[in-house]
């Protein structure tokens, strides 16, 4: 869910860097996030716990019922480590100690979703998700890297637009598949969206406004142990 929700392919990837255009941001925090079991199995072998690498399947909704996106649609299911930023908080919370098979509702609030920003064209600000996710798998993940390190080119310990500019185009261009056309499109429109994308992550993670992101300032994973 990884940014924009139409790069939801590339959000994997570029979720450990952008943490930010998802991370909550404080409007409607009286709001829950609220789970509704839609199916659960009659067996549950194993759940879901934080740190656990989840596949699943989700078609989110406004309120109103207008879809935004769907994995299902595309006939590609999401995986994402859950609990490490990669995804909104409300999935975060939302999806934990779930059975493989379970179908759940979850309805977001804006302060676990995409806040007060939204996100690109797609997600509009303040807005509030409905999501159907059916979990398929649950694996071990590897461990997080230290993304903040990996931006850090000249061990500074803060980020410039270039060292993020530069992370983010070598990201996007990982994603390249030879013969893999409808996925090199995504990567090109990503890359389209680059300086945009740059000034949206210094605007959410540069809380002093000095044109640098310190490692405190970021809310990505900055640190091995992970």
């Amino acid at each position: 869910m990884a940014r924009s929700t139409r790069h939801s392919c590339i959000a994997l990837t570029l979720g450990l860097v952008v943490t930010y255009l998802i991370a909550c941001s404080g409007a409607n925090e009286e709001a829950e996030l609220k789970i509704e079991v839609l199916h659960k199995p009659d067996e549950c072998e194993e759940k879901s716990a934080k740190g656990s690498l989840l596949t699943m399947h989700y078609k989110g909704t406004f309120e109103d019922g207008k879809q935004f996106d769907s994995s299902l649609d595309r006939n590609q299911p999401f995986t994402f480590q859950i609990g490490v930023g990669q995804v909104v908080k409300g999935w975060d919370q939302g999806l934990l100690d779930m059975c493989v098979g379970e179908k759940r509702k979850l309805i977001v609030p804006p302060h676990l979703g995409y806040g007060d920003q939204g996100a690109g064209e797609v997600i509009p600000a303040g807005a509030t998700l409905v999501f159907e996710t059916e979990l398929l798998k649950v694996e071990k993940a590897p461990p997080v890297v230290n993304v903040f390190k990996e931006i850090d080119g000249n061990d500074d310990q803060q980020l410039s637009r270039e060292e993020v500019s530069e992370y983010l185009k070598k990201q996007m261009e990982s994603m390249k598949t030879e013969g893999n056309t409808e996925e090199n499109e995504e990567v090109r429109k990503a890359l389209e969206d680059h300086d945009k994308l740059v000034e949206e992550i210094f605007q959410h993670e540069d809380s002093d406004k000095n044109g640098f992101i310190t490692h405190e300032e970021f809310s990505g994973p900055k640190h091995d142990e992970l």
